[in-house]
């Protein structure tokens, strides 16, 4: 239920979705005569729109999620890399066959050089279907087809292909996987997510070092006006919004302990 709910709940939430349907509000109430509430609905989705897409909002909100975990020294011994879905094209993959990276498509990039690195360390990907209205193949589906042609041998690989969220990549993965005390497991998602994700698997009793990539600030950012072209600083500020949203909903069901959890 927690995932349909979320689900549904950020499609309505999302900026641009929200921008839509208030401009949809506002026109139904110009049509039915209350100029007011219409012109409410119009300024109220300039603002999200603008602020979204012309300002360093989204970078600003970022930043301290990227900030939160800093990449380690490289352990002398590795047992086993742990990437999270959401760095492929699900779509058009499905369609297509191929690996298409998404904008988060680092994640797989740095597993592979890390399996180089470290040859004898097994390799999880975690990530089925997370999507509730747009059909694609997980990242568990796609991602043996790139890493192999990458040099990461199949049978280093293993994959989780049930989780829809971040919560079910920790749960499914400790169960696939039941790491053992004294290994070490890197954790690789993207810097943003790495707080929710970190917090997610030590609650689920699964130990790992926290391995961020894929950032999206520079941490110079500061406030201003068109820092950015408006489509990656809208893509930028609804992902901010979505992992900061994440975090107090698990905060709230108790499914973290902390609403900002910190190394």
């Amino acid at each position: 239920m927690f995932f349909y709910l979320s689900k549904v709940f950020w499609f309505f939430i999302q900026p641009l979705n929200l921008a839509i349907f208030l401009l949809l509000g506002g026109l139904i109430a110009a049509i039915i005569g209350r100029w007011g509430l219409a012109v409410i609905g119009g300024v109220l989705a300039f603002l999200i729109l603008a602020l979204s897409a012309w300002t360093s909002l989204g970078a600003m909100m970022l930043n301290p999620l990227e900030e939160r975990f800093q990449r380690p020294s490289l352990p002398e011994k590795v047992d086993g890399i742990v990437v999270l879905g959401g760095g492929f094209e699900g779509a058009i993959n499905l369609a297509r066959g191929g690996y298409e990276l998404n904008s988060g498509g680092d994640r797989m990039v740095e597993t592979a050089i890390l399996a180089r690195r470290f040859p004898a360390a097994k390799v999880i990907v975690s990530g089925g279907t997370g999507e509730l209205f747009l059909e694609g193949e997980g990242d568990a589906a796609t991602a043996p087809r790139l890493l192999t042609a990458l040099g990461v041998t199949a049978d280093r690989l293993i994959l989780e292909n049930k989780s829809r969220n971040t919560y079910e990549n920790a749960v499914f993965t400790k169960e696939l996987v039941t790491p053992k005390p004294g290994e070490t497991w890197l954790l690789v998602t993207s810097a943003f997510h790495m707080p929710r994700a970190k917090a997610l698997f030590d609650k689920a009793g699964f130990a790992t070092v926290p391995w961020p990539v894929d950032y999206r600030t520079s941490g110079r950012e500061g406030i201003g006006l068109f820092r950015d072209n408006p489509a990656d600083s809208l893509q930028a500020t609804t992902m901010a919004i979505r992992e900061w949203i994440g975090l107090i909903a698990y905060w709230l069901s108790g499914r973290i302990d902390q609403p900002f959890p910190g190394g």
